[in-house]
């Protein structure tokens, strides 16, 4: 803040010495203009100088130096004009940028300035699409937590009030049970959003073995895929990435439960690693029902849910956390779907080593 803050002062040290100048400058030009003239008139007979009065040599002087800066000053002052007229409108606008008006736009249609409305323009655009995926973000984020929460206290009321029989009291405790999960997941995914989100620098860097890790995040899910039987197909050699372990980890995790959640049951979910020249290609596949365009376009959005069925069954950002994470490592995350198959892609950029 100090370093900014020193940087601003000489910017405008620097703006006052060049206007300085360019006033200087022009009132320099002014007196030459004028002189000249005085010159040409006293040397062609036009204007002669006595010792007197006013064709003194002093008041002839005086005369052209009050000239020269009358017109210097008029000059300045109508050139100065020009820079500091889209400066005024600028202030203007950020004035309105502060107080919370992210619409505040600057004319365009005039050339002197127009670079410096353009780019206000921008900055502007930027802070109001912010501030929509901060409102809906938020929206989001109450009505995801919301739901589970309202859930778990009406179950909680029907079972303090007595009188159910063992059956409805072990189905109403399962269901509190699994809207908890579902709270704590969607509160874990949250946290590990809000750490990622504005991350630039990928750190806690290692070396470890991604084949590995993949079949271990497998076995993790094992309850939720052998429930559905469904059929797994797993297609790679072993392979070492340097990169963040936990955080991989996180994206397996992620596709996996997504492919879980929508194959139908005995479907099939296919896992596969292929490498090129530029790196990995971790490929996680299921069948079951297609991705239309429209939503694979929003599919990555925060709290987006393609299927409102499976709504209940997951917190909207595990396909927002594997993207970061994917592009905090280099690489990419796309998906395809057709036929009756919906593949996720994960590209990362870096060697890689066969074991």
């Amino acid at each position: 803040m100090r370093g900014y803050r020193k940087q601003k002062k000489h910017r405008i040290a620097l703006l006052t010495v060049i206007f300085a100048l360019i006033v200087f400058c022009i009132i320099a030009a002014t007196m030459a203009i004028v002189w000249g003239i005085g010159f040409v008139l006293v040397q062609t007979g036009l204007w002669t100088l006595s010792g007197r009065g006013s064709g003194s040599l002093p008041f002839v002087l005086l005369i052209f130096a009050l000239a020269s800066i009358g017109v210097g000053t008029i000059l300045a002052v109508t050139l100065g004009r020009l820079p500091f007229r889209p400066l005024g409108r600028l202030l203007y606008g950020l004035q309105q940028l502060t107080e919370g008006d992210y619409s505040a736009r600057l004319p365009e249609e005039k050339k002197f300035g127009r670079e410096l409305s353009r780019r206000f323009n921008l900055l502007a655009e930027e802070l109001q699409n912010t501030e929509m995926l901060r409102s809906d973000f938020v929206n989001s984020f109450s009505h995801e937590f919301k739901t589970p929460i309202v859930s778990i206290q009406g179950f909680a009321q029907l079972l303090s009030r007595g009188g159910l029989s063992e059956k409805q009291t072990r189905e109403y405790l399962e269901i509190i049970e699994e809207e908890s999960r579902r709270l704590a997941a969607m509160a874990t995914n949250v946290l590990n959003y809000s750490k990622i989100e504005n991350q630039k620098i990928l750190t806690g860097i290692s070396r470890f073995n991604l084949s590995e890790q993949i079949r271990t995040c497998i076995l993790l899910l094992e309850k939720k895929w052998s429930r559905k039987e469904l059929e797994l197909s797993l297609e790679f050699q072993e392979y070492e990435v340097t990169a963040n372990e936990e955080m991989l980890k996180q994206v397996w995790i992620n596709l996996l439960d997504n492919a879980v959640k929508f194959t139908p049951e005995k479907g099939k979910i296919e896992v596969s690693i292929q490498k090129d020249d530029r790196g990995l290609l971790v490929r996680v596949g299921n069948s079951g029902p297609e991705i239309s365009p429209e939503e694979q376009k929003r599919i990555f959005q925060k709290f987006y849910q393609s299927d409102s069925s499976h709504a209940k069954e997951g917190t909207g950002l595990g396909l927002t956390i594997a993207r970061r994470i994917a592009e905090l490592h280099g690489g990419t995350i796309a998906v395809e779907s057709g036929e009756g198959r919906t593949v996720f892609t994960v590209r990362l950029p870096q060697p890689v080593s066969t074991l």
